[in-house]
């Protein structure tokens, strides 16, 4: 086990770390800006070191000055939250080359699964459903586009391929609207985007979001520990966190479970994930993998009694998973609010 961790981030997460570290007899080093001098996760660390002025930019996304702060301070490894460096691959690997260890993901993984292409790909391939849709850019040819419609089935929608923020996207109802829907949401592309790619996706109505919280080792152990609804959103920004998820069968929810755990497995996953999944009339489709301890984790802790940071840093630290999946018992309900 570490001797010395330094918290690569502030506030609220770099607290539960601390406390997470002390329940294991780790000392902890945490960094800030000058801002967050007077900070309470400042004040309670063993060691701190300040890395630079206010802008996170300058500060907690400042990586030579984080990695020397550890360097200085005899750190062993580095726990990097969430928010500011938690999803950086190239931060993750530049903490392995400077010789800590890194509390979270290979960087490889982490790479992949920010890239929604490489993401629904490597799910394809692990067995985990993901939104049917085409495979790459719509062709010009209709005859190919109305086949690609069919096979997906109506409704559907059409989707800018470099849009963002909710531009460049047309729901389409029927085959009879399809052409011109693609020709306009290929115009509206080119001039908002300056690239008239747009690719088709089957339409969720009214989906709700589910998640499952996955832990991995080293050792290509990994179970899943329940599930999270996070459909209350306003902006697309999570406002209710609940788990576990209320009105869907245990059966859909194990069924996934387990496939999240595989793909796990066969990913060579390290650490905690989140698989984020839209659900509609009794099926998952996979959207996105958080690569990172989520901000609504202790709703699934407060279920499993698992302390998932604990595990993380153990996990890190070489050791093998202390749970199967027959320990895991939900017990409870519980709700965070935002």
């Amino acid at each position: 086990m570490f001797e010395k961790i330094l918290i690569a981030n502030r506030g609220e997460i770099a607290l539960r770390i601390q406390r997470a570290c002390r329940e294991l007899g780790i000392k902890t080093v945490v960094v800030h800006s000058e801002a967050d001098r007077e900070a309470k996760y400042v004040k309670l660390a063993d060691e701190s070191v300040c890395i630079g002025p206010a802008p996170s930019p300058l500060s907690y996304l400042n990586m030579p000055a984080i990695i020397s702060a550890a360097e200085v301070t005899d750190a062993q490894a580095i726990h990097p939250g969430y928010g500011f460096l938690s999803e950086n691959a190239d931060f993750a690997e530049r903490v392995e080359q400077s010789g800590f260890v890194f509390i979270g993901p290979r960087a490889e993984n982490i790479r992949m699964m920010g890239d929604k292409v490489s993401a629904k790909q490597a799910m394809i391939r692990a067995g985990v459903p993901c939104v049917p849709g085409s495979e790459g850019a719509l062709p010009d040819n209709p005859k190919e586009i109305v086949q690609i419609a069919r096979k997906i089935g109506y409704p559907v929608i059409i989707k800018a391929a470099g849009g963002g923020g909710g531009r460049g996207m047309r729901v389409v109802h029927t085959e009879a609207a399809l052409i011109n829907a693609v020709t306009m949401t290929k115009t509206e592309a080119g001039a908002a985007f300056g690239n008239p790619e747009v690719y088709m996706e089957k339409y969720l109505e009214n989906p709700r979001h589910v998640e499952i919280q996955v832990l991995a080792d080293e050792h290509k152990q990994a179970i899943w520990l329940g599930e999270r609804d996070c459909s209350m959103q306003r902006r697309h920004q999570k406002v209710i966190e609940e788990a576990p998820a209320p009105g869907i069968p245990r059966k859909i929810i194990e069924k996934i479970g387990e496939r999240c755990a595989e793909a796990c497995r066969k990913m060579n996953y390290r650490g905690a994930g989140t698989f984020e999944f839209l659900y509609e009339n009794e099926e998952f489709y996979f959207i996105e993998m958080n690569t990172r301890v989520q901000v609504e984790h202790p709703v699934t802790e407060m279920i499993t009694g698992v302390d998932i940071v604990q595990e993380q840093i153990r996990i890190a630290a070489g050791e093998k998973l202390r749970y199967r999946q027959r320990d895991i018992e939900l017990k409870g309900h519980a709700i965070e609010c935002r």
